[in-house]
Parts: C-alpha cells; sequence; structure tokens
C-alpha cells in the first residue's frame, strides 16, 4: 500500500495499531518477521522512513520533518487513534520525537537501542555511504558482482547484506539503483546521527508508558544517557536483552517479541 507520503504495508485486522520505524539504511520490511508475531492481536503499520526504501525523496533530512511525516503515514490509516510506536535507533529518534510533538497520538512508545542525544561516532556509516555512493551501478552485471565491489569498504558480510538489500534492478537503464537518498545521508548524516534538542526547546515530557530496550553488546545506551531519556520520558522503563548487539530485534527475535508482547499487553 502505498500514497503520496511515505511508502506503508499493513498486518493485521483487528486490535490496536502498532507502527513500525526502522533504522538507517533499513526498509520498513525489515520488522516482517516480528510484525507477524504482533500482527496475531494488533493492526500493524510497516513504514519506509523518509529517504528510505519506497518512500519518496526529498531535498534534506531533519528528525522533526521526518516525525512529521510519519504522524501523517499514521494519521492516514489510523486516524485520531493512538498506536503503540516502536522504533529502532534511526526509527527510534523519529518515534521520540514523534511522541514528544505530537504525544496525543502516542499511546506508548517502545524505543530500540538509541537514546535521545548526538552521537559523537557516525565514521562507520560515513564510510559506508561513500562505499554505495562509489560503485559504478552501470558496470554490475550480478548482485553478486556488488557484494565483491563492497566486500574491501564493507568487510562484515552481514552488514555488507543488509546495506545490499538497498539495491534494486529494473529493465530500464542503468539497471541497478540504490533505493535510499544516498546523496541527503551523506550530506545530513550530522543531523542523523545527532539530536534536535534546540527544535524541541520547551516541548512538554512525553507522558506515557516508555520501554526503553538496550542490546547487551551494544554501546548504544550508556548510563549517562539514562538522565537526557528521563527529561523527555519521565514514565521510562529501561531493559537489556542479553546476547543482543545493536540490532536486537533481528539478533534476538524471539526475546525481543517476547518483550514487546508484554509490553503492549501492559495497561497504561
Amino acid at each position: 500500500m502505498s500514497d503520496p507520503g511515505l511508502y506503508a504495508t499493513t498486518q493485521g485486522e483487528q486490535g490496536s495499531w502498532v507502527v513500525f520505524c526502522h533504522g538507517l539504511f533499513g526498509q520498513g520490511k525489515n520488522w516482517t518477521q516480528m510484525s507477524k508475531t504482533v500482527a496475531q492481536r494488533h493492526r500493524v503499520l510497516l513504514l519506509d522512513m523518509p529517504q528510505h526504501g519506497r518512500s519518496p525523496w526529498t531535498d534534506g533530512f531533519s528528525y522533526v520533518g521526518a516525525a512529521d511525516q510519519v504522524e501523517a503515514a499514521i494519521a492516514a490509516r489510523a486516524g485520531d487513534e493512538p498506536v503503540a510506536l516502536v522504533g529502532h535507533s534511526m526509527g527510534g529518534k523519529i518515534a521520540m520525537v514523534l511522541a514528544l510533538r505530537h504525544p496525543e497520538r502516542v499511546a506508548r512508545l517502545c524505543v530500540v537501542d538509541v537514546a535521545p542525544v548526538a552521537y559523537d561516532g557516525g565514521r562507520q556509516f560515513v564510510g559506508y555511504v561513500q562505499a554505495m555512493r562509489g560503485l559504478d551501478l552501470a558496470r554490475l552485471d550480478s548482485r553478486s558482482d556488488a557484494d565483491a565491489a563492497l566486500r574491501e569498504a564493507v568487510p562484515d558480510d552481514v552488514v555488507r547484506a543488509f546495506l545490499l538489500q538497498n539495491l534494486r534492478r529494473s529493465p530500464e537503464p542503468p539497471g541497478w539503483s540504490w533505493q535510499p537518498n544516498l546523496e541527503v545521508i551523506d550530506r545530513d548524516l550530522g543531523a542523523i546521527t545527532g539530536w534536535p534538542a534546540e527544535e524541541l526547546t520547551g516541548v512538554a515530557p512525553y507522558p506515557g508508558p516508555v520501554l526503553w530496550v538496550r542490546g547487551e553488546r551494544s554501546d548504544y545506551i550508556t548510563d549517562e544517557h539514562a538522565a537526557a531519556m528521563a527529561t523527555y520520558f519521565p514514565r521510562v522503563r529501561k531493559l537489556t536483552v542479553r546476547g543482543a548487539g545493536h540490532w536486537v530485534h533481528s539478533e534476538q527475535p524471539e526475546a525481543f517479541a517476547s518483550v514487546l508482547e508484554a509490553f503492549l499487553a501492559t495497561s497504561r
């Protein structure tokens, strides 16, 4: 299903709405397996975030703009009904900003392995973007060619396979293309790794329940981040998933599904 806004797919036919927001270089379909479990009791909305997947490109990225786009996509499908919002990494920041700016839209919030802070890192993302942009798409004969061409710049097989999910082939020249807006992501990576504190000045804390999920082997959430999280989200509860790194829901899907379903089932 699509509309002039963000590209979306839905699952489930009854129950309250649960909306999933993916991270950088992801797509809504990255949540498919998790959403199949959730859709047994809920209606599920999977969104391609701005500049990603099949969603339209714009001329820049900001968390406030992205959050408002996601809010509009939710309103187009859920109407005035508050939703449970689940966001990972970049999608977690989008979800947090949405909850702060549109608290009436969000019944509960699950933030996965990211904090409401600006991160100093991002060097690996710079390398990924540059490697993807440097790939000569016109000379590719197959996806395995692309895999080989990226191997030196992205030696991790799992990460490389994740990035190559964004490579699409069409019958028209040049044949291969990247779905994410790599030019904007490259230029605005500082905004993506950052946090829009100034734009949120004066915004009231989000009053609803918040589950803050951390991967045990990830360094995206530290003890130093707790104060910032509590300032914006006073009803936050932190939970660590053992054996998981940054991609908690894909590395430990059964554990994450259990945690999420329990959170969705609790009363406000």
